[in-house]
């Protein structure tokens, strides 16, 4: 009778995790990973329609990887590359300007909320929207250059979008404003969470806040930073809606803001299954490797430098021993 009440039964609740997560495991499975697998392998195959005629599916290799080479995809790579650095660069250097300013309570910046709100809102605006404000406003008869040649700066409509310059500078400047207000709230979260009690340490031994930002802030901040480009640089080579409404779908002029996923969205448009399930599987392989480069870079175990101090030490010390 004892032993019978002295055992209690135990209720577990390892299940319900499972039952949680299955959802999201049954709609990655369906909606992600066998599209994946699909889009490989049709990257083998010979698949289109010409005409009326459907081609395929045959298989036939690695044909369509070798001919995506000897077509103009290097020349869409670099573009995708130049419009993404236009973008990106700005957007880092002024998203960490801000981000310190912020967080900077000997600045007293008044009606911070605000600010944050204001910088933030571009990212809420659609980006066909954006692109389509921008086309208004740098037309040859928008409000820009109306603009000009009422204050007499120019005598004729500046085309924007007729030269290589303008086009790209105009794809450059409404990523960074889309996307600069989203990557300074990650940094200025990513330096509020550093210690004060180093920033004070660090003001108490003498150093000025170019010193602070340099050789505390940015090293303890690495993690997000390689969080923001791996993110960044993901975003860039998948670049599609701002160009393709810009430029109608062209690449204009001469196809020089012709990006990667706009070369892809032709080949689907045209039925081309075999190439774009290739350059799917490029652009995948790119961007892996681009990612592991610079997770590889950001992230190195020694931060501080105090193990490469150690090592050093323990170098000297043999030396000294063995004389």
């Amino acid at each position: 009778m004892g032993e019978k009440t002295s055992k209690k039964k135990t209720i577990t609740y390892e299940k319900w995790g499972y039952v949680f997560i299955f959802p999201f495991f049954a709609s990655f499975l369906i909606f992600s990973f066998f599209p994946l697998l699909d889009t490989v392998r049709y990257s083998f195959y010979e698949y289109y329609r010409s005409g009326l005629k459907e081609i395929g599916p045959n298989f036939i290799g690695l044909k369509n990887y070798i001919e995506l080479l000897s077509t103009d995809l290097p020349k869409y790579a670099g573009n995708t590359f130049i419009l993404w650095i236009i973008g990106f660069a700005p957007q880092i250097v002024i998203s960490l300007l801000l981000a310190s300013w912020f967080v900077d309570a000997r600045l007293k910046i008044r009606a911070k909320q605000f600010f944050k709100v204001v910088i933030y809102l571009p990212n809420l605006i659609m980006a066909a929207a954006f692109s389509m404000l921008f086309f208004t406003l740098f037309s040859d008869t928008g409000p820009i250059n109306s603009f000009l040649m009422n204050q007499g700066i120019t005598a004729q409509p500046v085309r924007f979008m007729a030269s290589v310059g303008g086009t790209r500078g105009l794809i450059g400047l409404m990523n960074f404003l889309m996307w600069f207000g989203n990557t300074t709230i990650m940094l200025m979260a990513a330096i509020m969470g550093v210690s004060p009690s180093l920033f004070e340490a660090a003001q108490i031994d003498g150093c000025n806040p170019r010193q602070i930002f340099f050789k505390i802030t940015l090293p303890l901040i690495r993690p997000i930073l390689a969080y923001t480009m791996i993110t960044s640089m993901i975003g860039g080579l998948q670049m599609f809606d701002v160009p393709q409404v810009l430029t109608a779908g062209q690449g204009n002029p001469d196809r020089t803001s012709m990006t990667l996923i706009m070369y892809l969205n032709n080949h689907l448009a045209s039925k081309n299954y075999g190439m774009a399930g290739a350059l799917s599987v490029y652009l995948f392989i790119v961007s892996a490797i681009l990612c592991f480069i610079v997770y590889r870079m950001m992230n190195v175990n020694d931060p501080d430098g105090s193990k490469a101090a150690a090592k050093k030490h323990k170098k000297n010390a043999k030396k000294e021993a063995g004389r």
